[in-house]
């Protein structure tokens, strides 16, 4: 076989040394050489906005109780700890219990860290492998095989030092491949608590406007227990029919039976917010303000399209794999090439200990094995067209979440300019229905409005004030989906935290 056909067409330096050079500086030569494909990482979208509308500057009206103006900064950083633009410290200190003891975040910076530990062990196939061997046995040879047919002791000891030559990138692919992975893990990490971050303030979010519903409700429930106790009066007089007792009756049954769903769901909420920072259920009794703990954003970073990339953990998780993906195919095409293996030892044997290692006791051996892959019925390179299709699934897994990526940045910008809307639509009926109802109440009192019709205003003015108080956790919520899907600022993150120091072989 012509060794020339065997080097990859980059290594045009080897070629020239081969054809002139002693083997030893040819193998040498071949040593920086790599069969396979190399990465690159890929470069980003070429867009320069995330939806087909450019972005507002500003969305939301001052004048919206419970709401404000949200200005949109393109080009800003998301900030590390982003949760903090809420203003909560309950909020704070709830995040940060639950990056700290969240069992899947723990789990996920347990996988980043045997990743890593299997780098370190795939790297020292860079270096020489040394061994050193040493025993004692008692042996009786026969006298009729020429012993003296005494017993003795042998005393043996021995270094043995190995090293394959990676001529064609078997190794470098193989460490390639393992870097890989602990990016991979590293990115999923990262996004295991981003997406714990995220999940804590919505859960919180929604917790306290489950609380305020709650309230909303209960002031629902004694407004229509004072009008059942007038009406039961007036009743009692002659002065209103049983039809109007009973209608008043049944909506303030049909309100006291709301509240029980709306109290088991802030109960399974907070069940799941415990959960969530790694406790109990009965290890932590959490107390919601109501929304006026939290403040919105006022002034929300949006990263340029062009940096999204390289800001989402997904993404990155996705290019991690991308790149394991090409160095599996560079192995896989490695091993179709030979190895070649420098092996050596010096040793010694003796019936005594003293005389280890003197002559003429002393052996010594030093080789080299070639081993070329002649015939494995189509094996490896059958593993190499799986390791190619591979990369294509990998490419295509890649483009796959970048798509993603853009389409939950423009969802979210999408979200904020119609919650602000909403919001302002909410404040406009629950200020009517408030209104509304004041006026119905008072008509009712001189007389001039019935029974339905009060009750029908209490109706509308419940049914507002809810869509009021979702539609500004809704704001809330989908700030925080924003800052989530931009990347949730993991640059600064990993700025703080500690690298790993250099490999040392063992």
């Amino acid at each position: 076989m012509n060794l020339m056909a065997l080097i990859d067409a980059r290594c045009g330096k080897a070629r020239r040394i081969l054809r002139t050079a002693p083997w030893p500086l040819t193998l040498l030569a071949m040593a920086g050489c790599a069969v396979g494909p190399r990465f690159t990482a890929p470069e980003p979208p070429k867009v320069d906005q995330y939806g087909p509308a450019p972005l507002p500057a500003k969305v939301g009206s001052a004048s919206v109780p419970g709401g404000g103006v949200q200005r949109f900064q393109p080009g800003q950083a998301v900030p590390g700890q982003w949760w903090r633009a809420f203003g909560s410290p309950e909020l704070d200190q709830r995040i940060a219990m639950a990056l700290a003891h969240n069992p899947s975040v723990e789990a996920a910076r347990a996988s980043l860290r045997q990743a890593q530990a299997t780098l370190q062990a795939t790297r020292g196939a860079r270096f020489p492998s040394a061994d050193l061997a040493a025993g004692a046995g008692r042996y009786k040879q026969s006298v009729v095989t020429g012993g003296t047919g005494t017993p003795f002791t042998l005393y043996n000891a021995s270094v043995n030092v190995s090293y394959t030559l990676d001529l064609f990138g078997g190794v470098r692919h193989g460490i390639e491949l393992r870097q890989a992975q602990v990016d991979y893990q590293r990115w999923l990490l990262e996004g295991a608590a981003l997406s714990l971050a995220s999940n804590v303030a919505t859960a919180s979010f929604q917790e306290a406007a489950l609380a305020e519903q709650i309230e909303a409700t209960q002031q629902v429930v004694e407004l229509l227990k004072e009008q059942a106790a007038i009406a039961s009066k007036q009743f009692a007089l002659g002065a209103k029919s049983e039809v109007d007792v009973l209608a008043v009756q049944s909506q303030l049954a049909s309100a006291e039976a709301a509240l029980a769903p709306q109290r088991l769901a802030l109960a399974a909420l907070r069940n799941q917010l415990a959960v969530l920072m790694g406790r109990m259920p009965s290890q932590i009794k959490l107390q919601g303000r109501g929304l006026e703990g939290f403040q919105l954003p006022a002034d929300v970073p949006v990263s340029l399209p062009s940096e999204l990339v390289r800001q989402r953990p997904d993404v990155r998780a996705a290019e991690a794999q991308l790149k394991a993906a090409t160095a599996q195919v560079g192995l896989a095409t490695s091993n179709l090439f030979p190895q070649i293996t420098l092996g050596g030892s010096y040793g010694s044997s003796a019936t005594e200990t003293g005389n280890l290692f003197k002559e003429p006791t002393t052996t010594w051996s030093l080789g080299l094995n070639l081993l070329q892959p002649i015939f494995h019925g189509g094996s490896l390179r059958a593993q190499k067209r799986a390791a190619e299709a591979g990369l294509d699934g990998a490419s295509a897994t890649y483009r796959a979440s970048v798509l993603n990526a853009f389409r939950d940045v423009s969802d979210t910008l999408n979200a904020l300019q119609f919650d602000a809307d909403a919001l302002e639509a909410q404040s406009r009926a629950e200020a009517a229905a408030s209104r509304s109802l004041k006026l119905v109440k008072a008509d009712y009192h001189i007389g001039s409005a019935s029974y339905l019709q009060l009750l029908d205003a209490t109706r509308q003015w419940q049914l507002a004030r809810m869509g009021y108080i979702q539609a500004r956790a809704a704001r809330l919520s989908d700030t925080a989906a924003l800052y989530a899907a931009l990347g949730g600022g993991w640059r600064q993150q990993e700025a703080r935290r500690p690298q790993p120091g250099p490999s040392t072989a063992r």
